[in-house]
């Protein structure tokens, strides 16, 4: 029989760690309201990072971007015979927080790839695998759409600039605000940007089942009447010629994304059982 102090010095039988087993995906993408916000969650903190590190490219090139941004300016200035046009730094604060948003404005850019694939990652668990691996194709095309619009808008800013100039009277001085006209020229490629993924978002709802390719091609009247007054609200000058060369390109992808919905629709179509259209109250031979 065993002593008491045998008891006490035999060594105590090691208790197996139960290593917590990640959470399969459902295959059809079903997921619950939770597991929905955690990848929201994670999705933006992994866009968040990447619009940081393009950033922090940003802040280091940052005189040649300015200069980039300001060429518009002396386009201007050396047509009118004016010399150089220069902006005006008001506050202490001022040049260091336009140095800041100048260099998250190209982290913007250039982690398009990764924040448009986020934003796709988050709709993707909804469709099938077969679905997903053709859901790639929206960012490849997403991609140079987004670049397309921000070079654009820079072909179309010096225009969309020297007439904003041209309404200041003569003998009259436009000291030009730094912000201001950084604000300005920022958003104003990004409007062309996003605008030009308007269509991609129109194809992927259209392949999630949600905007059939028939309700797009009858509504294309609405279409282009939406696609005119947002071009007007993107770029704020009294010109027309801006509004159009946002309004007609926008208005031909529109048509674009609707050709390919029909495409969707028609190959969807092909696939789909017989019985699947029968009403409900009608019984199938199955």
């Amino acid at each position: 029989m065993p002593s008491t102090a045998d008891k006490t010095h035999a060594p105590a039988k090691r208790r197996k760690v139960r290593v917590p087993r990640r959470k399969k995906r459902d295959p059809e993408g079903r997921m619950s309201l939770g597991d929905h916000l955690r990848e929201l969650r994670n999705r933006f903190i992994v866009a968040l990072l990447a619009i940081v590190a393009g950033g922090v490219v940003g802040w280091i090139e940052y005189e040649p971007l300015l200069s980039f941004l300001t060429e518009p300016l002396r386009i201007i200035g050396r047509g009118q015979g004016w010399g150089e046009i220069g902006l005006n730094y008001q506050g202490l604060t001022t040049p260091f927080g336009l140095q800041l948003t100048v260099a998250l404005w190209l982290g913007v850019i250039v982690a398009s790839p990764v924040w448009l694939w986020q934003i796709w990652a988050f709709i993707v668990p909804g469709l099938t695998k077969k679905e997903k691996r053709t859901a790639v194709v929206f960012i490849l095309a997403a991609v140079p759409l987004f670049l397309a619009g921000c070079a654009l808008a820079n072909y179309v800013l010096p225009t969309a600039v020297r007439v904003l100039i041209d309404f200041t009277p003569q003998h009259s001085w436009n000291l030009i605000p730094a912000d201001q006209y950084l604000a300005f020229v920022t958003r104003f490629i990004l409007a062309f940007g996003v605008a030009f993924l308007v269509p991609v978002l129109l194809v992927g709802l259209n392949y999630a089942h949600v905007l059939p390719a028939h309700i797009m091609i009858k509504g294309w009247r609405i279409a282009i009447i939406l696609n005119f007054v947002f071009a007007a609200m993107m770029t704020p000058t009294p010109d027309a010629w801006t509004m159009i060369a946002l309004a007609m390109p926008m208005c031909g992808l529109y048509f674009a994304a609707c050709g390919i919905a029909y495409l969707i629709d028609r190959r969807r179509a092909k696939n789909r059982p017989e019985w699947a259209d029968l009403p409900d109250e009608r019984a199938s031979e199955l």
